[in-house]
C-alpha cells in the first residue's frame, strides 16, 4: 500500500482567519517569536499502488472535491511506499 497525501492551503491573497485566531492565541499560551499562522487540510489517500493514472485520478479529486481551487492551493505527494 501507499500513501499520497494532498495538502490544501488558503492562497496566499486569501485572508485566512483561523489562521489570524491561532497566531493570537500562540503568545497567551506563552509560544513567541512565530509571527504568521496559515491553517489548510490535509488528506492522506491510501491506495494499493501509485501509477500516472492513480495520481491523475487524486489530482482530479484534488481540483474538484478537495479543495476550492478559486481561494485553495493544492499539492499532491507521495508520502511512502510499502
Amino acid at each position: 500500500m501507499a500513501r499520497v497525501v494532498v495538502d490544501v492551503m488558503p492562497k496566499p491573497e486569501i485572508l485566512d482567519p483561523q489562521g489570524k485566531a491561532v497566531a493570537g492565541a500562540l503568545p497567551r499560551l506563552g509560544f513567541t517569536g512565530i509571527t504568521e499562522v496559515r491553517q489548510g487540510k490535509r488528506f492522506e489517500l491510501e491506495v494499493a499502488e501509485v501509477t500516472d493514472a492513480v495520481l491523475a485520478d487524486i489530482e482530479k479529486a484534488a481540483e474538484t472535491l478537495l479543495s476550492n481551487p478559486v481561494i485553495e492551493n493544492y499539492t499532491v505527494r507521495v508520502e511512502d511506499q510499502a
